[in-house]
């Protein structure tokens, strides 16, 4: 019981009393003891909610570890988005015919196209590819192409060293009759000599079949861009794609080394991972398109000498200013290693150079080893007896890159020719493989506020690098027509090409599949 403050019985407010037992007057506690005891509740509080934290952090390490194995760390997570396939929602390649589509009969055909084939390798594949289908359009037979040997790389391989000759015929046997050889009675007789229209329709081939009247033999002297990328029939241009993907394949002895030295890339480093980097700083690269930034005079000028002396290059004034900041350029090693550096690559990414001889060699080369020192070339990974039966065969070895990149983790081109335009569709074709297409235009902007001090490497650039190449992975997306205000056959050039992005006529969708713009 505890009375009133005047009272002669009062007691500390901190008195006890009990039913049975007599009430003690207790003493007034002193200050000291008063904060003693506060402080102690308050320990007991803290320890309270302590306690309950922890178990909840600990309830969560538990769940993420339930998720992630131990030795996944976030770092690890983040590195892992560097490798990601994008999402390609059910997408498969798909080139069989429909239904409607006929297979050739047998029996002699006694309408023949002999073909030309020109440019570097990956150039004639799409044009031998584009003869097939107009072979299959003008109801004639083909003969097996002959391949150039006038470029500017002067191979003299023919079909049989760089494709398996017997399976080109072999698994087309449906769909074109094709010959080793002309027949011998008509090595002969006057052809028809044609330079077939470029980005030609069905329309256009149906009315060359006018030349059968009073020609046997039409011998196309130019194979690349002969067809349009668009508005062709369905099996048409399946059959494309069942050409250059299923009919050309490389030769035995290529595919042999090209496997081996795919093996050994995976092997290197211990990751199993690789990037392939289309590196277009090859002298006749630079010499073509005018791009001489970061180059010495002495090496400009040497580049528009070869420009002026080669005669089949019809433009021979080129502003290199004026390029760069079209984004008509490729990258040079210093940009690419800045680039890949702020994508997020580490310092010890195993990259394959896809190319021929750098310009410059080890003098240009070294702004990219200095970040990226794991650079590995075929002379690195093949023996000098394996690579021995390719040298001076610029498009057989261009076939060992062909298969190395296709089969890439990550592959990179630093200007949009004709290897990387077709590795990027046959990825596509393949599942959307990584393929990540630097944005020239955008980045020259970029690079050049580097250059003047505007922007510093680290987290900005890292922000404003990865922010413009968000959606050029390569993930899905239908093919791309010439830009709006573009007329007449020049919007042919204009349009993504076919090999590029086969989607949707090569690339099917399930039912469930998202549909794709």
């Amino acid at each position: 019981m505890v009375t009133s403050r005047g009272g002669s019985s009062s007691s500390s407010s901190f008195g006890i009393s009990s039913s049975c037992c007599k009430i003690f007057p207790v003493k007034p506690s002193s200050p000291s003891s008063f904060t003693i005891l506060r402080l102690f509740v308050l320990l007991i509080v803290f320890i309270f909610i302590f306690n309950f934290y922890s178990r909840s952090i600990l309830e969560d390490e538990e769940n993420l570890n339930l998720r992630l194995p131990d030795s996944v760390s976030q770092q690890q997570l983040s590195s892992e988005k560097l490798w990601e396939t994008p999402f390609s929602d059910g997408l498969h390649p798909c080139v069989h015919p429909t239904s409607r589509y006929q297979a050739i009969q047998g029996g002699d055909n006694n309408h023949y196209i002999t073909v030309r084939s020109n440019g570097g390798l990956n150039q004639m594949r799409t044009g031998i590819a584009d003869m097939v289908a107009v072979s299959r359009m003008m109801n004639a037979t083909l003969v097996i192409p002959e391949l150039d040997k006038r470029s500017f790389w002067q191979d003299k391989s023919i079909f049989s060293d760089i494709f398996d000759e017997d399976h080109f015929i072999d698994s087309l046997k449906g769909d074109v009759r094709i010959i080793k050889k002309l027949p011998t009675e008509l090595v002969s007789v006057p052809r028809a000599r044609k330079h077939f229209t470029s980005w030609g329709g069905l329309g256009y081939y149906e009315e060359m079949t006018k030349l059968w009247v009073d020609y046997q033999v039409i011998h196309v002297a130019k194979s690349d861009s002969r067809l349009a990328n668009n508005d062709l029939p369905i099996d048409i241009q399946r059959l494309r794609c069942r050409a250059l993907y299923h009919a050309l394949r490389f030769s035995p002895s290529i595919e042999t080394l090209g496997k081996k030295l795919i093996e050994r890339l995976r092997s290197h480093g211990g990751s199993g991972r690789y990037i392939s980097l289309h590196l277009r700083y090859e002298k006749d690269m630079l010499a073509f398109s005018g791009c001489t930034y970061g180059l010495s005079d002495a090496e400009s000028q040497e580049l528009s000498l070869l420009r002026e002396n080669t005669n089949h290059w019809k433009v021979k004034k080129i502003n290199s200013t004026e390029q760069r900041i079209a984004g008509l350029c490729p990258l040079t090693p210093k940009e690419v290693g800045i680039f890949l550096e702020a994508l997020g690559y580490p310092p010890s990414t195993a990259i394959y150079i896809a190319a021929g001889e750098i310009y410059g060699g080890k003098t240009h080369l070294s702004d990219l080893t200095s970040r990226f020192p794991n650079l590995l070339f075929k002379e690195m990974i093949a023996s000098e007896e394996e690579l021995k039966i390719y040298s001076n065969h610029a498009s057989q070895t261009a076939a060992l890159d062909y298969m190395i990149s296709l089969e890439s983790d990550v592959f990179i081109p630093t200007h949009s020719g004709n290897m990387a335009r077709a590795v990027e569709g046959h990825r596509r074709f393949l599942g959307h493989r990584k393929t990540i297409t630097p944005d020239r235009k955008g980045l020259v902007e970029i690079f050049d506020k580097l250059e003047s001090g505007q922007l510093k490497e680290g987290v900005s650039l890292q922000h404003h690098v990865q922010h413009l190449h968000q959606t050029r992975q390569g993930g899905p997306r239908k093919r791309e027509s010439a830009p709006d205000g573009i007329k007449g056959r020049a919007r042919y050039k204009a349009e993504e090409s076919f090999y590029q992005n086969p989607y949707p006529e090569c690339i099917c969708a399930s039912k469930k599949t998202t549909k794709i713009t």
